[in-house]
């Protein structure tokens, strides 16, 4: 299998170098019959890497070139920001068969992001009917289950047979979203069940609809933030989640596809807001100019750097100790980094517990019990090591390796509670749980570290 998948990277690789000669010689009909020999998700890469190398008007003359059929598929694959680019190029005519053609949801996504002129411009081509259902999807929140849902859904009636329910399922199957999960509306559209396609296959052609539905469906609201919706998927496992309004009536359906980029789209943050990052315009990183980079990572190492002049603070109040004892020096940056290694340890995992809804606020006691006795047993192990080495390799006193040693077990317990407790404190006060990992919790455990240090000096030293 991984030299399968080796071999088609490589003769993915192979085919971009021919597309980009063939562009550098100007041969784009040879460049889209190379393009046509891969997937719409391959050729939606390479219109992507064509772009990087060359620009985006190259891009878009290749794109122009695809079959119809084709583009619509690829750019189904696209980034929301290249689909953009594409259409404030292409014409009219092509924008509304690209938009006529793409499933519902896509067709919001890219909406959603168009200047408002353009976007008055598409709806004024639309059909009255479609065009009031586009409007009330713009107006849900973003990133809420509103935006990421599509009304492709199929619907049936409690009274129906299974053969009824079959019928109706081929005939408007191809327009749907997906089959394998189908949604019970009463009268009112107010959803009552939901019936598995397996279930309506193997059932007899004169079962009853309303006897085989499961009642108790699984539901999100429309107004639900998109990381709630990703959590149900997490948890149940289902291909496709039902959302309906404050009356329960269905209105859409969230589906697998739209929720695996919502994770990606999480996690990047997440990862982004540990390191420090911020407002990144969920760009890739060769894509962003510098002046985007500057400002997605400025803001916090300026607040970093002033939270160390805390920290030097610290340094400073306690000159005459360390002047007295100067090997004391030599230990400050070992237990600095163990400290906030100890507590980016922690706080990675809990942020990941409260991600998967494994570890609650309620368990915050549960939590600070179990860093507390962790903490403890790395601290002695830590020291135990350490007092060797500052004894019988470093040759000071016993009294330095206990003051160091001590300093050690007090830092990375206390670090390990402050790291478990930070993201729980964040969540329930609103903030991203991620932003209490990584250079702030580095920031926090270096002042408790200092400090910690330096009361233990006064303590076995008394300086």
């Amino acid at each position: 299998m991984e030299n399968a998948v080796f071999d088609m990277d490589i003769a993915y690789k192979e085919s971009l170098e021919k597309i980009f000669d063939y562009i550098d010689e100007k041969k784009y009909f040879r460049s889209r019959d190379e393009l046509l020999k891969h997937n719409e998700v391959e050729i939606a890469e390479m219109l992507v890497d064509i772009r990087r190398k060359f620009d985006l008007q190259r891009m878009v003359v290749l794109f122009r070139a695809l079959p119809k059929d084709t583009s619509v598929d690829v750019f189904a694959e696209l980034d929301n920001e290249d689909r953009v680019d594409i259409i404030n190029i292409i014409t009219d005519p092509e924008v509304k068969y690209i938009l006529d053609e793409l499933d519902f949801d896509d067709m919001i996504d890219v909406l959603e992001d168009l200047p408002a002129n353009v976007v008055d411009k598409i709806l004024d081509k639309t059909p009255k009917c479609e065009r009031k259902l586009i409007n009330s999807f713009l107006k849900y929140k973003e990133d809420s289950a509103g935006s990421l849902m599509t009304p492709e859904y199929i619907n049936l009636r409690k009274n129906w047979t299974i053969e009824e329910a079959l019928r109706h399922i081929k005939e408007v199957g191809l327009d749907s979203e997906t089959i394998y999960t189908n949604y019970v509306l009463d009268g009112g559209r107010k959803l009552i069940g939901v019936i598995s396609l397996r279930t309506v296959v193997i059932s007899p052609d004169n079962a009853i609809i309303g006897n085989l539905m499961h009642e108790d469906p699984v539901v999100c609201h429309v107004d639900d933030d998109q990381e709630e919706v990703s959590d149900l998927f997490t948890r149940y496992g289902y291909l496709a989640i039902p959302v309906v309004d404050n009356e329960f009536r269905l209105v859409g359906i969230v589906t697998i596809d739209d929720i695996l980029g919502v994770i990606k789209e999480e996690a990047t943050e997440d990862i982004e807001r540990m390191g420090g990052v911020i407002d990144s315009t969920n760009r890739d990183y060769l894509d962003m100019s510098v002046l985007q980079h500057v400002k997605a990572r400025l803001p916090w190492l300026m607040l970093l750097m002033c939270s160390y002049f805390i920290t030097g603070e610290i340094i400073d109040s306690f000159q005459g100790a360390l002047s007295k004892v100067i090997s004391l020096v030599i230990y400050m940056p070992m237990l600095m980094g163990t400290g906030g290694n100890s507590g980016s340890q922690s706080s990675t995992l809990i942020i990941r517990g409260m991600a998967t809804s494994e570890i609650e606020l309620i368990d915050v006691l549960k939590v600070i019990w179990k860093e507390l006795r962790i903490g403890i047993v790395v601290g002695v192990c830590l020291s135990f090591v350490n007092y060797f080495r500052i004894v019988y390799l470093d040759h000071n006193s016993s009294l330095v390796a206990l003051t160091v040693c001590s300093a050690m077990i007090f830092i990375v317990m206390i670090a390990k509670i402050i790291g478990a407790t930070l993201p729980m404190l964040a969540k329930k006060i609103g903030i991203d749980p991620a932003l209490m990992a990584g250079p702030m919790m580095a920031s926090i455990t270096d002042m408790i570290s200092l400090t910690t240090y330096f009361v233990m000096a006064g303590a076995f030293l008394n300086i």
